[in-house]
């Protein structure tokens, strides 16, 4: 169900104004009965209170729904009995809407079988046409009974309706909270797997260039100091979107084609050297995000199986398809120990999320080759 099938197409009233509705309706409803004709001559001093108890007590069925119903009915029925102007149960029926409206729901009430006895009550009615004299007060009885069933039978599937609007509702908001969450999970597998690989190559080369080569060693150690403040920054930016208080966190822009360029020289400092060719106009932010995703992701790859090497970056967007290339002339063989990851795949999502292609895989004059392309709308 989209979002936009939960909003009703009528402006939503408050609540003050929905009772300054009903109290309207119900000083109407009132002077519509008084200009009703009586089949008896009662007297006025009988008149104005049943006319009175049977309509304006609706001006407040939203705040005491039962007792209102109870008191329209009783009115209702001592005009039927009395002979008094009578309105075939319509004003009860009006209180009994919002009753089956708000009451919780009971099991024993056959809600079905009310609506259909109510219905056939009232086809039947409408068919049958007068009746003889003996019969005009059951079938009265019969008429207000089923104008009672009706309103109860649809005050319950309104409700009905209600409870499944916000159980869809409260689905989509599911829905977006679960893919945030993913979205973070990728963003965080992103930032601490390119970080992590480059600190564990440059804590290698200073482990084996300790001793020979004292200067070299502290140059990776300050590589390793920059590369993890700067994970723990946007780490701690993407985990405040998680906490009770997200809205007050640092949230600083997502990065984009823009910060290709310290990509860059965080691989250098790993020892891969990245070209970069960039040829793309205006992106939208999840476009870019996604486009800074994968280089990161294709280009840490470089740095775990293929340093030293060199690396070229190719990217290319024209409004309506975005191509992404990135190719090295590395061994291809691994130089980190551990097993394989989730980086492929993850590339892979995030393409197939736009509709696109991906492919990745050994090339046959050396190296490796990551292409990825996908539409996207401006």
């Amino acid at each position: 169900m989209d979002e936009s099938e939960l909003r009703s197409p009528l402006p939503r009233l408050s609540r003050r104004g929905l009772i300054g509705l009903d109290a309207g309706a119900a000083l109407l409803y009132a002077l519509v009965l008084l200009m009703l004709p009586a089949d008896t001559g009662a007297p006025p001093l009988l008149v104005l209170p049943l006319v009175a108890a049977a309509g304006l007590p609706l001006a407040v069925r939203r705040l005491w729904p039962v007792p209102v119903f109870a008191a329209v009915l009783s009115a209702s029925t001592a005009s039927l009995l009395l002979g008094l102007p009578w309105d075939t149960y319509a004003a009860a029926g009006f209180a009994l809407y919002q009753v089956a409206l708000t009451r919780r729901r009971r099991r024993w009430v056959p809600t079905l079988f009310i609506g259909v006895v109510s219905a056939v009550f009232i086809f039947g009615g409408a068919v049958a046409g007068p009746v003889g004299a003996q019969a005009e007060i059951l079938g009265r009885v019969l008429l207000g009974a089923s104008v009672l069933g009706a309103s109860w039978t649809l005050g319950r599937v309104v409700r009905e309706r209600r409870a499944h609007a916000a159980h869809a509702a409260r689905r989509l908001a599911d829905q977006a909270v679960s893919g945030e969450r993913l979205r973070i999970a990728r963003e965080l597998h992103d930032v601490v797997a390119h970080s992590m690989s480059l600190i564990a190559v440059k804590a290698g080369v200073a482990v084996h260039v300790a001793e020979a080569r004292p200067e070299e060693a502290l140059d990776a150690l300050r590589v390793i100091e920059t590369t993890s403040r700067g994970t723990l920054a946007e780490m701690r930016h993407l985990l405040g979107v998680l906490r009770t208080g997200a809205a007050d966190a640092d949230l600083t822009p997502s990065p984009g084609l823009a910060d290709l360029a310290g990509l860059a020289e965080r691989a250098a400092m790993a020892g891969v050297r990245v070209d970069l060719d960039v040829d793309a106009a205006e992106l939208p932010d999840g476009v870019a995000l996604s486009a800074y995703r994968i280089v990161q992701e294709a280009v840490t790859n470089v740095v775990k199986h293929a340093a030293p090497a060199r690396c070229r970056v190719r990217v290319r967007a024209d409004g309506l398809r975005l191509r992404i290339d990135v190719t090295d002339d590395g061994p291809g063989a691994r130089v980190l120990p551990g097993g394989g990851g989730h980086g492929l795949i993850g590339m892979r999502e995030r393409v197939m999320m736009y509709g696109g292609e991906f492919t990745a895989g050994p090339r046959p004059e050396g190296g490796f080759a990551v292409s990825a392309a996908f539409p996207y709308e401006s």
